[in-house]
This record gives structure tokens, sequence and C-alpha cells, in this order.
């Protein structure tokens, strides 16, 4: 798919429903007496708005519907702002598209069920436990071959704190170290396919999920060696954090091996399938989730309870990823309508720096606006005026996706919100919500590292795409 191919999508994404009938006002047009106003003002004052909302405690894909409603209505009239809030959010929930957001998460229901994590875990920890910090680098490991049949970063972090935390604490590892690489590598399910993250960034800029997947391997191969450098480094430096332990027989190797045949095979049948073209996405989290139910009867693992508690949590998450879909293309069609994206594109345009210093500019800010909104939220809200200046400074959507999960991933572990942090102390509250802050500070590290060499070197993430298409 060619970025010119790409940017018309962007652009057919965000464009008002009728553009013969519905028109930006001219900057010196009067209505009702009173002097329209800048779009850069109009966009700043609707930002203004949602952020108060949020304040107060609105939802925030209620506070973007009433927001992108009322300053439609006020840009058009009532009767336009009302047919939008009840065309758009339709056409959003009924997309073909969204069907994979509760597939993913019912996949990852399952394979909790049928205890795959708790097996991929074992196998790590078999052939890593003897070195120095090997659980902490199994830990890691576990997390991200979990991450590929789990859809949510949250499960993951919350499964492998049941799951590693006690075995690490009862080896003697500092608790410091044991958090820290569990934060780390539950947020690093963003980044791994098939990845929520990805999910929404592909359906709120209409770009191709597959690529979005295929761009991701090698940052993902990336952020797992500087996890696992970080554990080195960590390790090297404070040795009474992760005692070394006896080696596993090769005997007992070969039986968890066994034991985890059913994830490897999960792992291989849905990913070979969905990156050789066999399966499409949807096809993809449909034969994953039929075949964790499989596993789980076959072994006697089904927990019927379990399994309903956590089809009822999967359900809050997929309403509220659809809530937030509808809400964000009710917003950006006032954004559009108020012509804020090309006149923050020419305002950009007269600034007298190299595009690289206001990419930077950007993610600082993403940053700094993770202390208040969760790093998703951020990202739904800002894609419709940021995602134009990007294309118009030459970036690729795909490799400013990528960037994003990135930016999500860290905003998982970093302060002051790190909702992964917060799942860790919820599930272990003997252990300190600071000290849980410290242990994750060297993988912070490791992903600000990343985040600057992917936006020095955008090939690194493009490579497989361009690879593919030559």
């Amino acid at each position: 798919m060619s970025g010119d191919h790409r940017r018309s999508q962007i652009t057919r994404r965000i464009e008002p429903p009728d553009t013969k009938t519905l028109h930006a006002p001219d900057l010196g047009d009067t209505r009702c007496g009173k002097a329209i106003m800048d779009p850069l003002y109009i966009g700043a004052l609707g930002f203004l708005v949602l952020f108060v909302l949020i304040i107060l405690k609105i939802p925030i894909a209620i506070a973007m519907m009433l927001v992108g409603v009322t300053a439609f209505a006020l840009q058009t009239s009532w009767t336009s702002a009302l047919t939008l809030l009840v065309g758009d959010p339709a056409a959003s929930m009924t997309s073909v598209d969204m069907a994979v957001v509760p597939l993913f998460l019912l996949m990852g229901i399952c394979a909790t069920s049928a205890g795959l994590s708790r097996d991929i875990y074992l196998v790590a920890a078999s052939f890593l436990g003897h070195r120095r910090g090997g659980l902490a680098y199994a830990t890691i490991a576990g997390c991200a071959a979990f991450g590929a049949v789990c859809g949510s970063s949250t499960a993951t972090t919350a499964t492998f704190t049941k799951i590693a935390l006690p075995e690490m604490l009862g080896r003697n590892y500092s608790p410091q170290l044991a958090t820290g690489s569990i934060a780390a590598g539950g947020a690093l399910k963003a980044l791994i396919p098939p990845s929520l993250v990805m999910i929404l960034y592909s359906i709120a800029t209409n770009t191709f999920i597959l690529d979005l997947f295929l761009a991701a391997i090698v940052p993902v191969c990336l952020v797992i060696l500087l996890n696992l450098g970080a554990i080195w480094v960590t390790t090297r430096r404070h040795p009474e954090m992760a005692p070394i332990l006896e080696p596993v027989a090769w005997a007992e190797r070969k039986i968890l091996l066994r034991k985890a045949a059913p994830a490897l095979t999960l792992i291989v049948c849905v990913f070979g399938g969905l990156y050789s073209g066999i399966f499409t996405v949807n096809e993809a989290a449909s034969v994953a989730a039929v075949l964790t139910v499989a596993f789980a009867l076959v072994r006697s693992r089904f927990n019927l309870k379990a399994t309903f508690s956590g089809m009822f949590d999967a359900t809050n998450v997929a309403v509220m990823v659809y809530m937030v879909i509808a809400g964000a293309s009710v917003f950006s069609y006032f954004m559009t309508l108020a012509r804020v994206p090309e006149s923050l594109v020419d305002a950009i345009g007269l600034v007298n720096a190299p595009p690289i210093l206001i990419v930077f500019g950007l993610l600082a800010a993403y940053l700094v606006l993770g202390a208040v909104f969760d790093e998703i939220s951020a990202m739904i809200i800002t894609l419709p005026f940021v995602l134009p200046v990007i294309v118009e400074l030459g970036y690729d959507p795909i490799w400013w996706g990528i960037m994003n999960v990135l930016i999500v991933e860290l905003g998982l572990i970093i302060p002051p919100i790190g909702l992964g942090v917060f799942i860790i102390h919820g599930l272990a509250p003997q252990i300190r919500l600071s000290e849980i802050y410290r242990g994750v500070v060297p993988f912070i590290i490791a992903d600000l590292i990343l985040l600057v060499l992917l936006a020095l070197f955008p090939q690194i993430v493009l490579a497989p795409l361009t690879w593919l298409r030559s």
C-alpha cells in the first residue's frame, strides 16, 4: 500500500460526511452577529473543554461525543450534528474491522483458562533459571510468548504477577527486580501482535492492520533485547537481587516442553497463517479462540466460572473500545470541519525547524499528556490533528503507529499513572508502590532508547514492508 494511497485513506477517514452542504466557515464570516474564531483557537477550546469533562470524571467516549456534537452544531446546525451522532457511531460499531477486538480478547481469556501462560513461563524458567537474573529473563520471554496469544497488556501483567512473582520471591529475588520485570513484560504486549493498541490505531486511521503487524517485527525483537539488557546490567551492578539457581535436568525440561506444546502450536498456527496470507486478521483471531477452547477442554483445564468471569471483563473492555472509537469519530469530524488539521499543518510549516525536532516535540508532548490521560485515550484524541502533521512532514503513518504503540507501552509503566504498576501493586500489596517504580526504571530507559532509535531511523520499522513490496 503506497504512501499516497494511505494519505488519501486518512483524508477520507476524517472528512465531514457531506462536503456539499457542510462547509467550514471562512474566518472573516459572521454568524448570529459573532465572528467565527480561528481554527486553531476552536481546536484548543474544544480540547480544553474535553480536558475539563475528563477531569470531572465524564467517560472519555461520552466526553468526546459531547464536545464533538456541540462544536459541530455550532459550526453547522443541530440537525446536522444529531444526524452525525446517529449515523457515524453506528457505522463504527458495525465495521467488520472492529470484530477483531472481541475475538482477540476471547482468545486471551481462553488461553488464560487453558493455563498456557504457566506452561510458557515454566519452560522459559527451566532453560534460563540457572543464570543470574534467569527468572527475570524468563518473565520477559514468557510475557512475549504469551502476548502472542493474549489481546491485553493488563491481562498479561495480571497473569504473570500471579505466576512469576511467587516463583521469584520464593527464590530470594529482589521484589524490585521481580516486579519491574513483570511490569515491563506486561507492557511489552502492547507491541506484540495481536495488539489491541495497533488494532485501534488501524481502525482510527484506516490503515491496513497487517502492515502494522509486520512493521512491529523488528521493534519487538529490539525491545525484547533491550529489556533483557536492562536485566543484565541491573543484575551485574546488584548481584544480590538475583541469586543463581540450580540448573533444571534435561528430562524435566522435555516434560515441560511437552506440556507447553499447545501454546507453541497455537502461536505457530495463528502467526504462520496470518503472515503467510492463509488467514485474514479476523480469521486468525477466530481460529486462535477455537484452538484455545479445544486445548482447554482436551487437557481438562476448562474452568467455567473463571471463563465466564473473564468473558464479562472482556465484554467491558470491548464495549469501552467500541465507545471510544465512536466518540473519536465524532470528535474528528468536528476537528476537520473546523479545519484544525489544515491550520496546524500550515502553522508548523512556518516553523523553521527540521522535521525530526517536531517529531521529538510531539513525542515529548505525548509523554507529558500521559501524566493526565491514559496513553490510549491520548492517542485516539490527538490522531485527527497530529497524523496529518506527520504525513505532511513526509513520515509514513505505519511508522507513526509503531511510535504511538511504544508511547502506550511506556505509559503502562511510567509515573505517575503506570497502569501496569498499579495492577501489580493491587495483586501484591505487600510490595510498596515506590519499590515497583524503582524496579521499572531500567526498563523505562530501555524503551526510551528504542523510541529515540526508531525516531532517528524510521527504516527500522518500515524495512519488512519495503522488502515485501519490492
